[in-house]
């Protein structure tokens, strides 16, 4: 089986990237730019990742995750389980304090037309993430992994926000984040996706 992932590594489709590399996934890749022709070919809406599983056009980075963590039985607990509903909460808090803040910040630095920019609004949101950082690292407590001794989807997803904050300028103080990060960047499968 092989899977088709379309996007630039330098957008969310890195994550995807490293969920097939660490779930051990062939995969062939296409690098279209989001808002290109050649990428409105398979999303009109332009953005990216999409992943090809045969005929199926899948969108948003964390569905493909979630798509291919149960297809593969890997990188995550059971649905219908507590553990799940744990990693979900850990998923969704990184989505909506961690991902949005961020793609806030991309909005009004490159994203949206110029005349409709905010840049003051960085600042803020700079605070922001910083305090979504320390509640994360407060819920994760000591363990290795956010679900304790497990990797699991939420994992790439804060290590490749806390990538994306450093591009975007965001000061990642958190001792304790960068420490848990760290290993994470280090991983085999990071590192290969990191390459493509």
């Amino acid at each position: 089986m092989s899977y088709t992932v379309i996007g630039p590594t330098t957008t969310r489709t890195f994550r995807v990237l490293w969920m097939l590399e660490e779930l051990g996934q062939s995969y062939d890749r296409l690098t279209h730019a989001p808002q290109s022709d050649a990428l409105r070919q398979f999303n009109p809406a332009g953005k990216v990742p999409v992943l090809l599983d045969g005929d199926a056009v899948l969108t948003d980075s964390t569905a493909i995750m979630h798509y291919l963590a149960d297809k593969h039985s890997g990188l995550t607990y059971p649905a219908g389980t507590l553990d799940r509903a744990r990693q979900d909460g850990f998923t969704h808090f990184i989505l909506d304090e961690m991902d949005a803040t961020l793609w806030t910040a991309a909005r009004h630095t490159f994203v949206l037309p110029s005349d409709k920019r905010v840049p003051e609004v960085k600042q803020s949101l700079k605070w922001e993430f910083a305090r979504a950082v320390d509640e994360l690292m407060r819920r994760k407590g000591d363990a290795p992994f956010l679900m304790g001794d497990k990797m699991t989807v939420p994992d790439i997803l804060a290590t490749h926000c806390g990538s994306w904050a450093i591009a975007a300028g965001f000061p990642l103080e958190n001792g304790d984040f960068r420490a848990y990060a760290k290993p994470l960047r280090s991983r085999p499968a990071y590192l290969r996706a990191s390459a493509t």
